[in-house]
């Protein structure tokens, strides 16, 4: 199985947005100021589709209008020399006094991005507000529109760059020889122009080039696309495998004008696996090997679109997957690449759901920069709608993707608790699905020698396409298979960065009533994105935090409806937590498995061991962190549970400064609820869970 026999991988993997003309982005802040006769504030801010910055803005405490909000003049600055946004923030002035919901809104007016900024808007931004003394804390977020003048003057706008990424994980740092996209704005000319082998290094002007941070000459890239249409503007190139590993400032020149550099990290490998949705997560572009003509696009269920069949993988069946990565291939750069297999000289391995597989092959198979990954699936694999898969080069392991798997070769659809076949079938011929979610959690926590509890009630109504339901399964435990494991990875740049294309939907004000010495009392959900949450840490007192505490008892639910959510109201009754054996390890080891044993629980309960650690490159506004975690799921009846070493390795190597976490809970998924979908009146299937047990701070090696 060395021939490729599908070149849509790469067409799926590479069409992610960029910004151009008028942009639909959604604004992010989380900011920290000081109370005075006026109010500045600064932090971090995000855009999406445009990129990152620094946010600043200066508050007025006696620019009130009638309807109490204060106008701040306010300035985005993006990373990388991309321009800057300017505009003007109204905000209620309660949110100076004290902890309060904050809703206001935003005008553009100006700035230097995409050539020049000509106007837009943020009608409703959502968030909070806290004052402690005379420290002020601002986050909201909401989405707009920006639009770009696009340089003025009938002279050629200047090109930025906002994101130089791997074609298929769409993450910083490329591999020698591998698929990449640059995005940004006034790279390219309108339309769409497209290149075979041999590709060019340059366009009507238009190419991209590296240049050693540290000097010397710099080397142009082979050109696969220039895209500028539809508010997207990128280029697609393959990075030349004799581009010697190391820093590097990247230019885009347009012609006339050359950007500002971006730079980046090139590597000796990096690989990753394309996904259908081309958002870096959820299902991979993977095939199923029926016959020497024959292969399916893995979906949920059976059938065929557009010509094009599809069915879910079965134990024992070959499997056919795409992604690029893999590292440097001189004479395979910009031609139809002679077949060559790395796993001669690299160890390469499939990894499904926990169980690594030996590949039959893995490299090039006919197309420069895209490598095919060839594998059997063994008789015992785990099955469902979204198996975690990934593949490992050298132990390092590509970002988490899933595989649909049916339960034999006899079965036409896979299987996931929740689910019917006629949903799966619906998700397949392109409907989406809404659920609603919320848990509550407790966990007894030991850092440093402090005992406390870690309380947490959240959740949301999600909308799904069939390419992430493995999103789904992080955002709903219930999801996740029993006896199996998944593992999120997520980064945060001031604001958290959700994983996979979940929407979440408005559903107004949800509150929580607790049983006595609870001190829940209508009390409501902090909302962000639509995202409901509160948290609490019971032993150790935070500034500003909420206290309440989450004793054995029934809890009621109650949300009033919102913009896309009717109003709905659930409970649950909390119960006692299990006993772990011996207590939780001071220590594990990542490259051995790990067995948790305990006592207690009903023989039904569900049992939860999650593990995770984080690394945090950069420092104040530049710092970015990565959390990685896992979470198994198993029944209390069990009594034991081992979590596998191709789960543990992906976690970060902890440091005394900065622990690993370790927790063990049982609880209750069974309790379900419904609300109204308000754009067709559907209903809306719910379910509100809980999860009790202990954790500790463990050392990672």
């Amino acid at each position: 199985m060395t021939r490729n026999f599908a070149r849509y991988a790469l067409a799926l993997a590479l069409c992610a947005g960029a910004p151009a003309a008028t942009i639909n982005t959604t604004l992010t802040v989380n900011a920290t100021g000081s109370l005075g006769l006026s109010v500045t504030a600064s932090g971090t801010a995000t855009l999406t589709n445009i990129g990152n910055g620094t946010f600043n803005a200066t508050l007025s405490l006696s620019s009130a209008d009638a309807q109490g909000n204060l106008s701040a003049p306010f300035t985005v600055t993006l990373t990388g020399g991309a321009g800057t946004i300017t505009g003007t923030l109204k905000i209620p002035a309660a949110a100076l006094s004290g902890s309060s919901t904050l809703t206001g809104s935003a005008t553009v007016s100006g700035g230097t991005y995409g050539g020049g900024v000509s106007g837009g808007s943020f009608p409703s931004l959502t968030g909070t507000g806290g004052l402690s003394g005379t420290s002020l804390t601002l986050t909201f977020s909401g989405a707009g529109t920006i639009t770009t003048g696009g340089g003025g003057g009938g002279g050629t706008p200047t090109p930025t760059i906002t994101a130089v990424q791997d074609a298929a994980g769409n993450t910083p740092s490329i591999a020698q020889g591998s698929i990449f996209i640059v995005k940004g704005a006034n790279l390219s000319t309108s339309g769409f122009t497209s290149f075979a082998p041999p590709r060019p290094t340059t366009s009507s002007g238009v190419k991209v080039t590296f240049t050693p941070a540290g000097g010397g000459s710099g080397t142009d890239v082979y050109l696969v696309y220039l895209y500028n249409q539809g508010g997207v503007n990128q280029i697609a190139g393959i990075l030349p495998s004799t581009v010697a590993v190391g820093t590097y400032n990247v230019t885009v020149t347009n012609g006339t004008n050359v950007s500002p550099t971006f730079t980046t990290q090139v590597v000796a490998n990096k690989f990753a696996l394309f996904t259908q949705d081309s958002s870096g997560t959820g299902l991979a572009s993977a095939q199923n090997y029926i016959s020497a003509t024959t292969v399916d696009l893995n979906r949920l269920t059976t059938g065929s679109v557009s010509g094009v069949t599809y069915s879910p993988a079965h134990p024992g069946q070959p499997v056919i997957a795409y992604g690029t990565g893999l590292g440097g291939y001189a004479a395979g750069d910009n031609t139809t690449s002679p077949a060559f297999d790395f796993s001669k000289t690299l160890t390469i391995q499939a990894i499904v759901g926990g169980t690594s597989i030996p590949v039959a092959y893995a490299g090039r198979a006919g197309y420069a920069g895209e490598d095919q990954i060839n594998f059997t699936l063994p008789t015992n694999v785990q099955t469902g709608c979204a198996v975690t898969f990934q593949i490992s080069v050298n132990g390092k392991l590509s970002p988490p993707t899933s595989l649909s798997i049916a339960p034999d070769a006899n079965s036409t659809a896979c299987v996931i608790p929740g689910y019917t076949t006629a949903q799966l079938q619906k998700l397949d011929q392109g409907g989406t699905i809404t659920n609603g979610a919320f848990t509550i959690t407790q966990f007894s926590i030991s850092v440093q020698g402090t005992t406390g509890k870690s309380d947490v009630i959240g959740g949301g109504f999600t909308q799904l396409t069939a390419f992430q339901l493995s999103s789904a399964s992080q955002a709903n435990v219930s999801l996740i298979q029993s006896g199996s494991c998944q593992v999120i990875t997520g980064t945060s740049s001031g604001t958290s960065a959700a994983t996979g294309s979940l929407t979440y939907l408005d559903a107004g004000t949800v509150t929580i009533n607790g049983p006595a010495g609870s001190g829940l009392s209508n009390q409501a959900l902090t909302k962000t994105n639509n995202s409901y949450s509160l948290a609490n840490f019971e032993g150790i007192p935070l500034p500003g935090q909420l206290n309440f505490s989450l004793p054995a008892g029934t809890y009621n639910l109650a949300g009033a409806g919102g913009a896309d959510v009717g109003s709905f109201n659930t409970s649950i009754t909390l119960a006692s937590p299990l006993t772990v054996t011996g207590g939780l390890p001071t220590t594990v080891n990542r490259s051995s498995p790990l067995t948790i044993n305990w006592t207690g629980g009903n023989s039904s309960d569900l049992v939860e061991i999650i593990g995770s650690t984080s690394s945090t490159t950069g420092t104040g506004t530049s710092a970015t962190t990565t959390s990685v975690t896992f979470i198994c799921l198993t029944t209390a009846g069990q009594r034991t549970f081992t979590v596998p070493t191709s789960i543990l390795g992906q976690l970060f190597a902890t440091t005394a400064t900065n622990p690993g976490l370790l927790e063990v809970a049982s609880g209750n998924l069974s309790t379900s609820f419904t609300a109204t979908l308000k754009s067709d009146g559907s209903s809306i299937p719910g379910l509100f869970g809980s999860f009790i047990g202990t954790g500790a701070s463990v050392a990672y090696q």
